[in-house]
Formats: C-alpha cells, structure tokens, sequence
C-alpha cells in the first residue's frame, strides 16, 4: 500500500489506534476523536514532510495532508482497523453530463435511505406472500401492522427524501421535512384525489386537461397524488435551498431564526402544488394519452417503448398518467392493455441485481444487492433502482433495454390485466381472465422470467470490481480542487493546501481573530468565518476577480461574488453605518465586474476614529455554512495581496 508507512507514523503519533475513537476525511484533512489529544505527538505530526499541518478545533484533531487524502485515509483506516465510513469527499457532486449529473444528484439524495428502503421492501414483500398463501387475511392485525412498516417508508417518501434532499442542498433539514409533510397530509392527500367529490375539469378539451377541487388564494391546485413521489419534492427542496438563501441576506438576524423559515415554507409549498404538481400532471397525462396511441398503432411497439421507460417514468413521477389509465380501463371495460406491457420491467432490474450479487467481492455492494434483489422480485424496485443500478448508469440503462425486449413479447401476446392486484411475482393472478389460463398469460410468465434470467446474465457478465474502483478514484479527481505538492520556496503554506477558492488581503494592517471583533454580530460567526484587520492603508481592493453584488450607500461595506460561488462582506468599521457615508469613497458600482486587486472603496481612519468609531475591517465569507472549510493563513500582520484564506467546498 502507497502510504502505508505514513499511516502507520500517523497512527502512531495520534497516540496509536486504541486512542481513536473515530476517523473521517474531508477534501484536505484526516479527522481524528481522539480518546486523550494529550497522547498524541503534535509537534511530530507537524514537523513531517507529508504533512501539511495539524490543527485542533471542534473536538476534532485534524491532520491536514492534501488531496491524496483519500488515500491516506483508507491507509490509516487499514493499519488502524477502522470500519469504512462515508467521507465528506463523497458528497461532492460528480462531474459530466447534466443527465449524468442529475442521477448522481438523486442517487446521493438516496444513499442514506438504502438500508431502511431495501428493509422495507422485504418487509413489504413477504407481507404480500403471506397474504397470497392464506397465512393472513387483509383484516387481520397482523397483516396491516406488517404492511403498514412495509408500506410506510414509500408512502410517505416525500418527507424522508425531503430530509435528504435538504442536506444534500444545504437547506434546512426540518424545512425539507415539512415541505415533504405538507405534500402527503392526510386531509389534503384525501381531497386531491382524481375523481374526488367536488373536482371540476380544466382546460377541458385540450392536451392540458386536467382535474382541480381545490384552490389557493383563488388558483385552481392540480389534484395529483404526491405520497410515493421523488422529482417533486426534490424541485421543491432545491428551491428552497435557494430561497432560505436569499432570505438570510435580507432578514434581519434577530429575526431570522424563525422568518426564514417562515417565508420559505409559506412561498415553496403553494408554489410546489401550482406549478411543481401541474408541470408533473400534464406531462404524466401526455405520456399516458402517447402510449395508447402507440398501442392502438402497434402493440409490440408499444410494449418496448412502454417497458424500457416505465423505471424512468416512475422516478420522475410520471408514471401516474398511465396508472388512472390502468385504473379507468379496468372500471370501464374490465380489462387494462398497459399494465402487462410494463411487468417485465421489475424483473429485469432485479435480474440485473442479482447478477451484480453474484459477481461482486465488494462487501459493501453484496450486502445491499440482496435485499434489493429480493424486493424486486416482490415487485418493490426502489431500493434496487436508487441503491444499486441508478448509481452504475450502465446498469440501468441494460435493465431498461431487457424491459423493453420483453415488453415487446408481452405486447405481442396480448396480454391484459382484469383486476388491480399485487406486484412482482404476485401479479400474474391478475392476468387471468374468463379464459383461464391462455397462451397469453403463460407469454407473460415466459416473458418475466426470460426477463429476469437474461438481466442476472447482463449483470454478471458487464459488473467489475475494478470499473467501481476506477470510479471512486475518479470521483476524487474530478474534484474542482488543484494539486498539493511539496512547499516551494517564498510560498505559504496555505499555497499548498487544496482549494476551490482563495482570498488575498483586500488591505493591510495587523490580523484580529473575528471573534474577538467588538461586534457580537460578527465575533459570534452569525454572519460567517472570516478575519479582521486593523488598517494601515486606507484602500480596499479586490480580493479575488468578482462581481460586486451589493454596495451599501454609505460605502462603508462591500458584497463580493467569485466566479466559484464565494460570497464574502468586506466591512469597514463597526457601527460605521452611522457616519451616513463621511470618511468613505466608492470606487466600483454594484452590479460591476472587478478584477483581483482592483480598488473598490477608499476609507479614512482618522475620521472614522475622530467619531470614536472603531476603524477595523471585517473580512467574512457569508456563505461559510455551505462550505466544507476556510482555512485562514497564520500571520500578525498582512499587506495587501498576501494570502488571506483558502475556501474549500
């Protein structure tokens, strides 16, 4: 192993593996709990070639190594005999295509539900095949107790995902909880089902028809159902990331704490059942219109296109124009044409699963692949959809093309369905019609299981160990942050720590801890990390090329934007504001383009001071809280241009 003999002077000098309590990593540092910190050879650690640093904050002993941290860290994690846990790094979002991009978003967004998802899947599963044995009755306590912890996860999948969603967007976890609460309460759940009482019919005629029976603030709200939905809330979600955003800068802080939320949910969730519903309504009901046009032109065609799209329909939520369809047919002729044309869906991907399960010697992976697999062939595929094949894109798309393959077959057998019933390996009884029997249910059974065999062959042969390897590995890479090499003489040392973003001294003068400010508004962080500076030059320049985002109209503070996403507030002086512009000259416009070292504002201490005003300069990252460090340089004093601080995201 590469850094084997690192990891093991690592481990060593933080006072040997019983003194770990646990070990993580971010972009840049191994980050050590220690038992006793006392234990551990400080000076050591700092003093090695191939470390950068150490550093102590939050209860964490943090050594600092570069961007081969990864590697270091599943060094240390062997020599110590750590178990594996999900690393910051992880979360970073992937480079590539915006398809791409997007199924690894939503991926992400799932990866903390797996184990509960495949668990209830089971759970949902053989509470199915009891009943389908006779070993319980749909009335008795214990089947509705089973299904109901089988059931509850997915019915109630815009809350977890919500949670989910919400971290992943750096919202408000409890924000993305009850935006997703508000979309499957009851009441509201009950009256905007299709065909409830009261509903009246929009845009009747037309491509956009569809069923409303309730209004907000006098707009019609689309009746759709939300409870097992995904792309919904996580639209919502994302907007209110960006929202909450907005609203911290324009809200007071004392009372931020409960307005922010407050606006958030009050604009999102109206703006979610008015406009996020209706987009997913219409184009549900379009795709459901399409395919009985395309069956009534070619049944075969309809069952490939139907069963190759039916996984993907279902993660966007658009697969509930096709399911009134189902339900509405059945009502009214006793039979339904689309349902067997996606059967074989299910079975392919949990073929494709179970192939991965047998192929693979990644514990990790074995562990999930088999519940997974073993709620798909129950027909729950959530868990091997979001856990196993999303995530592997190419796995996916072969499970999508064996669906389609044996869509067709079933397509071809005129295959109908005459009631509503179970999924998976429990919905063939529904097949069986007046005819018992026929050559069309037996193709449809032929057609699953070729389905699921040809799916398990797919995914053993296309698996590796080694491209998920490679991918890790290039997930790491593909991190916007540079290299870390050896110091070079002249440079600092925060030159040499892995970046997204660096700030440079905006002015000169001596170095004051942000939290010993005389400014509880900024020495409490509320605003965000940062520095301070007392002055000696009386010109503030620009700390990195940006756009001027705000300027106050006294001049006596800045907002800056980089092209990275940092937002940072240069403020000069404390409670300034009150000098209603006297002492201070701005030099750049808001909405301006500003290159690195450009000035922005000129100041005068000696006036500022004369009004027994305190003159330091706050330097703060306002968005701090979506970063994953800001890393300040260590210095008395600073000129300007000197490396001020490295953001890292």
């Amino acid at each position: 192993m590469k850094y084997e003999s690192l990891a093991q002077t690592i481990v060593d000098n933080v006072g040997g593996k019983d003194n770990i309590l646990s070990l993580t990593h971010c972009i840049t540092r191994l980050r050590f709990k220690l038992k006793d910190e006392s234990k551990a050879n400080t000076d050591f650690l700092k003093s090695h070639d191939d470390i950068v640093t150490v550093m102590k904050s939050g209860g964490q002993y943090q050594v600092v190594i570069g961007n081969h941290v990864p590697e270091v860290y599943e060094a240390v994690s062997h020599v110590a005999n750590i178990q594996d846990e999900e690393s910051e790094s992880q979360q970073q979002a992937s480079s590539g295509s915006v398809l791409s991009r997007f199924i690894d978003l939503v991926s992400g967004i799932f990866q903390p539900l797996l184990g509960v998802l495949a668990a209830a899947g089971m759970i949902k599963g053989f509470s199915a095949l009891f009943l389908a044995l006779g070993w319980v009755t749909e009335k008795s306590g214990t089947y509705q107790v089973l299904f109901a912890i089988g059931d509850a996860l997915f019915y109630f999948f815009p809350i977890f995902l919500g949670l989910t969603a919400a971290k992943k967007f750096h919202a408000n976890p409890f924000l993305g909880m009850a935006i997703g609460a508000s979309l499957v309460y009851p009441t509201l759940v009950s009256a905007m089902e299709l065909g409830a009482k009261g509903a009246t019919t929009l845009f009747s005629g037309s491509i956009f028809e569809v069923q409303s029976s309730l209004t907000f603030a006098g707009l019609p709200i689309i009746s759709m159902t939300y409870t097992q939905s995904v792309i919904p809330i996580i639209f919502a979600v994302f907007f209110a990331a960006k929202l909450e955003k907005k609203l911290k800068v324009i809200i007071p802080d004392v009372i931020k704490t409960f307005f922010v939320p407050f606006f958030t949910l009050l604009i999102i969730v109206p703006v979610t059942f008015l406009v996020i519903g209706p987009v997913s309504s219409w184009l549900a009901n379009w795709i459901g219109s399409g395919a009985l046009a395309i069956y009534s032109l070619s049944p075969v065609l309809a069952g490939i296109l139907l069963g190759a799209f039916w996984q993907i329909f279902v993660i966007f939520g658009l697969h509930w124009g096709l399911v009134a369809i189902m339900i509405n047919n059945v009502s009214t002729t006793g039979f339904d044409i689309i349902n067997p044309l996606i059967f074989a869906a299910s079975f392919a991907q949990t073929g494709i699963v179970f192939g991965i399960f047998l192929k693979t010697k990644n514990k990790k992976l074995k562990s999930i692949s088999l519940p997974a697999a073993i709620s798909g062939i129950f027909g729950v595929t959530e868990p091997a959809i979001y856990g196993i094949t999303l995530p592997r894109k190419k796995m996916f798309i072969y499970s999508c093309i064996v669906a389609g393959i044996f869509g067709g077959l079933i397509g071809f057998a005129g295959t109908k369905l005459y009631f509503m019933g179970g999924l998976g390996i429990f919905g063939y009884t529904t097949f069986i019609g007046k005819a018992g029997l026929d050559s069309s249910v037996w193709i449809a059974v032929l057609a699953t299981v070729l389905a699921l065999i040809v799916g398990l062959i797919v995914g053993y042969i296309v698996h590796s160990d080694k491209n998920e390897q490679e991918q890790e590995v290039s997930d790491s890479k593909d991190s916007k942050t540079k290299d870390v090499t050896s110091p070079i003489n002249g440079e600092t040392e925060l030159q040499h720590i892995v970046k997204d973003d660096f700030v440079k001294a905006p002015l000169s003068g001596d170095m004051i801890k942000l939290e010993q400010v005389n400014d509880p508004v900024f020495s409490s962080l509320a605003m965000g990390k940062g520095i301070a500076i007392k002055p000696t030059s009386n010109t503030i320049i620009a700390p990195f090329d940006a756009t001027v985002e705000s300027l106050f109209p006294t001049g006596h503070a800045i907002g800056l934007k980089s092209k990275h996403g940092t937002e940072l507030l240069i403020h000069i002086g404390i409670d300034t504001v009150k000098l209603d512009g006297q002492g201070f000259k701005a030099l750049v416009n808001q909405g301006d383009t500003v290159v690195a070292g450009q000035p922005l504002i000129e100041f005068d201490s000696q006036i500022i001071q004369k009004q027994n005003f305190d003159d330091t300069v706050m330097i703060v990252v306002t968005n701090s809280n979506i970063t994953k460090d800001v890393i300040i340089e260590s210095k008395a004093h600073f000129n300007k241009q000197d490396d001020l601080f490295a953001i890292i995201y």
